[in-house]
C-alpha cells in the first residue's frame, strides 16, 4: 500500500482560515510579478549583449538585426519556456500527489526517458523531422513507461520508494539506449544532440503553436484534479469515504501528466528537477492543499526554467549552456539535500 499522509498533513487540508487564504493569494499574486520580471530579464539578456534601449527598439520598432534577436529569437524562447515550465511544474505536483511522496517527479519516474527515446526512435529510424510527429511518438512514449514503472513498482501494491527505484532503473537502460543510437546514427546525431540535454534555444512560433492546443488541455486537466487528489494523498481509505473515485482519479492523473509530459519533452527535450524542485518548496508554505499547490506550481516553475535559461545564456557568453544542463546543475545538490533532509526527519 501507498503511504499515507501523516495526521498532521491531513489536518492541514482541511479549509484554512480567512487569513491563511489571504496570505496564500497575496503569495500569489507576488510570484506572478516574479514570473512577469524574470520573463522581462529573458527578453533582455541574452548570449549577446544588448542594451535596453536595443530590446526596447528590437521589441516595438526595429525589424532589423535588434529585432531578428529579440523578437525572433528570445521572446518565442520566453513564451516557450513560460509553458514548458508550468507544464513540468503542473506534472510534478500531480505526480507527487498521487504517489504521495514528495520526491516525485516525471524525471525520476521514468516519464520524460519514455518520451525522450520514443522521439529519438522517431528521429533515427522513422525519419520524422517535424515537432506534430514527435509530440505523437512522445506521447506514446510517455504513456508506455509510465505503465511499466507503475507495473514494476507494484501497481496497487507500490510504494513511494518501490516507484523511484523502477522509474530509475528504466530512466537509466532508456538513456543508454539514447547514447546507442546516437553514436551508431550519424545522420540523426546532429538533430538529436542539442534536444537531448533539453533545449529552449530552437523554439518558433511554430513550436508554441504546435505543442500549446496539448499543453492547454494537460493544464486544464491538472487544474480540475486538484480536489480529487487532495482526497487520494488522504489514503485510499479515505478518498474512498468522502466519495472519490480512486481508478478514475488515478487514470485522469496519469493522462495529465502523460499529455503534459509528452509535449513538454517534444518540444524542448528531457528537462530534469524542475517538476521535483518547485512543487517540494511550494508544498512547504501553501500545505498539503492542492487547490494551491497546483496554481503556485504553475507560476514558479516557468520562474526556475526561465531564470537557469538566463544563467546559461550569460555563463558561458558568446556560447551558451542548454537549460537542461542547468537545471540539472542546481537540480542535483537539491534533490540530495532534501532526501538528507527527510531522512533526517524520519530518524
Amino acid at each position: 500500500m501507498l503511504v499515507d499522509s501523516p495526521p498532521e498533513q491531513r489536518a492541514e487540508s482541511a479549509p484554512a482560515p480567512p487569513t491563511r487564504r489571504a496570505a496564500r493569494a497575496l503569495g500569489l499574486l507576488l510570484s506572478v510579478a516574479i514570473l512577469v520580471l524574470v520573463a522581462v530579464a529573458s527578453i533582455a539578456v541574452g548570449a549577446k549583449a544588448l542594451s535596453p534601449d536595443q530590446v526596447w527598439h528590437g521589441l516595438f520598432h526595429d525589424t532589423g538585426t535588434y529585432g531578428d534577436v529579440v523578437v525572433d529569437e528570445r521572446l518565442a524562447r520566453t513564451a516557450l519556456g513560460l509553458l514548458v515550465g508550468a507544464a513540468l511544474g503542473l506534472a510534478g505536483a500531480v505526480l507527487q500527489a498521487l504517489t504521495r511522496n514528495p520526491l516525485a517527479d516525471p524525471g525520476l519516474l521514468g516519464i520524460n526517458a519514455g518520451a525522450s527515446a520514443a522521439v529519438v526512435t522517431a528521429i533515427s529510424f522513422f525519419g520524422v523531422t517535424s515537432l506534430t510527429g514527435y509530440v505523437w511518438f512522445a506521447f506514446l512514449g510517455a504513456a508506455s513507461v509510465g505503465a511499466l514503472v507503475w507495473f514494476l513498482g507494484g501497481s496497487r501494491g507500490a510504494t513511494p520508494v518501490r516507484l523511484a527505484l523502477a522509474g530509475t532503473a528504466v530512466s537509466a537502460a532508456l538513456y543508454g539506449y539514447l547514447q546507442a543510437v546516437m553514436i551508431l546514427d550519424d545522420a540523426a546525431l546532429s538533430r538529436m544532440r542539442f534536444w537531448t540535454v533539453g533545449s529552449l534555444a530552437s523554439a518558433t512560433d511554430s513550436t508554441i503553436v504546435q505543442v500549446l492546443p496539448f499543453l492547454a488541455v494537460g493544464t486544464l486537466l491538472a487544474l480540475a484534479l486538484a480536489r480529487p487528489l487532495n482526497a487520494v494523498e488522504m489514503g485510499d481509505d479515505t478518498a474512498r469515504a468522502l466519495g472519490a473515485d480512486l481508478n478514475r482519479t488515478r487514470a485522469l492523473a496519469m493522462l495529465a501528466a502523460t499529455v503534459l509530459c509528452g509535449a513538454a519533452t517534444a518540444a524542448c527535450g528531457p528537462i530534469l528537477f524542475v517538476g521535483l524542485m518547485v512543487p517540494h518548496v511550494v508544498r512547504s508554505f501553501t500545505g498539503p492543499d492542492l487547490r494551491w499547490i497546483l496554481p503556485y506550481a504553475t507560476v514558479l516553475s516557468p520562474v526556475l526554467l526561465l531564470g537557469a535559461d538566463v544563467i546559461g545564456r550569460i555563463a558561458a557568453r558568446p556560447s551558451e549552456l542548454q537549460v537542461g544542463i542547468v537545471t540539472a546543475i542546481i537540480g542535483g545538490p537539491v534533490f540530495i539535500h532534501l532526501v538528507r533532509r527527510r531522512r533526517t526527519a524520519q530518524l
